[in-house]
Formats: structure tokens, C-alpha cells, sequence
């Protein structure tokens, strides 16, 4: 159930990621509880998990109508974080840096990303978070290397880094958050 869920967002957020920025926030607060859910939430069934990763997407969403120039840092840490926790258990490293550390600096360097280049980095950052939850859900459903799961994630993210790029030139929905928020 959750692969599914997790695909169907991803793909919400591989194509549609930078316009569509409150989805994104949602986005990022469903991978931030797909991610850390089973570690908090040990031995839980998985649609607690799941219910927890919904209840931090919408909590997400709200937070970005509502509170822009905070939710814009907040959700690059969380993105960055995030994405840096899923390239490294696609590449099976464990044991020497505790993941809250990888984490931390991975979390950095998405907070100062979408602070200064927001269109750039909400697109990339979009695309990443959207290709590494359409991986996941594949790989739950058929097993693939960790290499070939990792070409696919740069693949599919790529896929959206163009389509995204590309729906940029067109203006973005009024009241969507520019440079300034």
C-alpha cells in the first residue's frame, strides 16, 4: 500500500514539484515520515507508518500556505536531509556515520540551496524527492541492485529536472512563491 501511495506522490512531485509548491511541501513531509517512521516508530504495523507519513504531509501543506519564508527553510533541511538518508541506504553505507549526521549536513546544504536559488533548487530538490519515493516503491515490488537503484533515481530525477525546467518558462500560478517569499 505504501509503495503505491509512495509512486503516486513521487510522480506528483517529479513533474509538478515547483509549481505546484505546497505538494512538494506535502511531498518531502510524506518521504520525511516514509523515511523516519520505522525507526520511531519500531515494530509498528505499516499503516501507522503510512498515517503518520500522511498526517506530516498535510501538516506540511498547511504550514506552506500559511507560513512561507519559514516553511521554505524548514523544507529544504527536510528535503536535503531526507534525500541525503535515501542515497545512503541506496548505497548500503552503514556504521561509521550515525544517518542523523549524514542527515544534518545533507539538511544544510538543502536549506542553503532553496534560500538561494528557490526555482532552481525547488525543482532539483522536487525531482530528487519524487524520484527516490518512485524508486522506493518499485523496489519494494521488485528487488534491483543497488547501483541500478541508483541510476534510476539520477534518471527519473532527471526526467523531472527536464520537465519541470521546461514548464518554468511559463508564469507561475498567481500567488505561488517567488524569489522574495
Amino acid at each position: 500500500m505504501s509503495s503505491v501511495a509512495g509512486i503516486l506522490v513521487g510522480l506528483v512531485l517529479l513533474g509538478y514539484g515547483r509549481r505546484l509548491y505546497w505538494a512538494f511541501v506535502a511531498g518531502v513531509g510524506f518521504l520525511t515520515g516514509l523515511a523516519l517512521g520505522p525507526r520511531l516508530l519500531f515494530g509498528q504495523p505499516e499503516w501507522m507508518i503510512l498515517t503518520v507519513a500522511l498526517v506530516l504531509a498535510l501538516a506540511g501543506a498547511v504550514l506552506a500556505v500559511v507560513a512561507k519564508k519559514l516553511v521554505l527553510a524548514l523544507i529544504g533541511f527536510f528535503a536535503g536531509g531526507g534525500i541525503g538518508l535515501l542515497l545512503l541506504r541506496q548505497q548500503g553505507i552503514t556504521g561509521d556515520v550515525p544517518a542523523w549526521v549524514v542527515y544534518l549536513l545533507a539538511g544544510i546544504v538543502g536549506l542553503v540551496l532553496v534560500r538561494t536559488l528557490f526555482e532552481w533548487a525547488l525543482i532539483l530538490l522536487s525531482s530528487l524527492a519524487g524520484a527516490g519515493l518512485i524508486v522506493a516503491g518499485v523496489e519494494s515490488r521488485v528487488p534491483l541492485s543497488q547501483g541500478l537503484a541508483f541510476l534510476l533515481m539520477i534518471g527519473v530525477a532527471l526526467i523531472g529536472v527536464v520537465v519541470q525546467a521546461g514548464l518554468r518558462r511559463q508564469p507561475p500560478r498567481r500567488g505561488a512563491p517567488g524569489l522574495g517569499a
